[in-house]
């Protein structure tokens, strides 16, 4: 069994479930999650989780980026060149620099609304099954970050296309931005291609397309990513075997079992986030502890026992057992 990720390159007109399906049945097993879904006319990175390391997409560090190409005169109904077009006119008069002008508007922590043919759920329905269905909702916005937009091309013409490179965080919707900014130069626009240059931690320039992964399945040579070094920008608890034993059998732990091995980094972060758990002896990663709480069901009305001494953790626990003993 295979247990750790893969930097995937998606190709072109492939949804990120087709790419996982195939991956199932490349490597011969159920147990393959992506990290972070690419629509169908989007190509690069996707992060694909196998084995026990499912267990872990969630802990993947944030922060994507893409290389967008914006069309503008053009608007659709996707928001993109899979949809019809919903209006076009002619944009010629558009210049690079008009457009650079207003790009820091875009810039910082954003509401956005995310496209109607999107995999959003509103009252348990994809957004994208209304619209197929011709059902017209208000889509709710979501507040969004980009940290920075760097313009790298530009192609003059009756609907010029500007190519831009977007540093974002988790939920952006590329789409939602390309529409938005056309809203604003007042000609419209639409998505006409996109590539993710970067997602959780994984890069463009070190991914995998599905015929590499195949022929290294083939010829036996393929070694997924290490599920340790994808959680890698986590501090981290190392454990004496004795203790590390006791925690992936699922043991939770006193404080003052781990006390002398919480290093000042986890200190300094008052105990509240996970950390990834690691076998002191040999740097083995394990999974992903967390220290709770613990908390009485109801707080003793005692004046004496300050609140912050309830509120202090009082044991620690597996959260994520990745590397389970036997």
């Amino acid at each position: 069994m295979i247990h750790g990720f893969i930097n995937l390159y998606k190709p072109l007109s492939w949804t990120s479930h087709d790419c996982v399906a195939r991956v199932r049945r490349v490597l011969n097993t159920k147990k393959v999650g992506h990290g972070g879904r690419l629509d169908p006319l989007a190509t690069g990175v996707l992060p694909l989780a196998v084995g026990r390391a499912t267990r872990l997409l969630q802990y993947l560090p944030e922060g994507k980026a893409y290389r967008a190409t914006v069309r503008f005169g053009v608007t659709t109904s996707t928001d993109d060149l899979e949809g019809d077009i919903v209006q076009q006119k002619p944009a010629a008069h558009l210049t690079q620099l008009a457009i650079e002008a207003v790009l820091p508007k875009f810039i910082g922590t954003l509401n956005q609304v995310p496209p109607m043919y999107s995999a959003i759920q509103v009252e348990g329905k994809r957004l994208y099954d209304l619209a197929r269905k011709g059902k017209t909702i208000e889509v709710p916005t979501r507040q969004v970050v980009i940290h920075s937009l760097t313009v790298t091309g530009w192609q003059a013409g009756e609907q010029p296309e500007l190519t831009v490179e977007v540093v974002c965080g988790a939920g952006t919707y590329i789409r939602s931005l390309a529409r938005d900014l056309g809203e604003l130069i007042g000609t419209g626009a639409t998505l006409a291609g996109l590539v993710r240059s970067h997602s959780s931690g994984f890069d463009l320039a070190n991914s995998l397309s599905l015929e590499q992964l195949a022929t290294a399945v083939e010829q036996g040579t393929f070694v997924p990513e290490p599920a340790g070094a994808a959680v890698a920008h986590m501090d981290a608890i190392a454990l004496p075997l004795d203790l590390a034993r006791r925690w992936q059998l699922g043991q939770k732990l006193t404080m003052q079992d781990v006390d002398p091995y919480i290093p000042p980094t986890v200190r300094q972060e008052q105990l509240v986030s996970p950390v990834r758990v690691l076998a002191a002896e040999t740097d083995t990663f394990l999974g992903i502890g967390e220290f709770r709480v613990g908390l009485p069901t109801i707080a003793p009305a005692i004046p004496e026992i300050p609140v912050a001494s309830l509120a202090a953790p009082k044991i620690f626990a597996p959260k994520r057992v990745f590397l389970p003993l036997g």
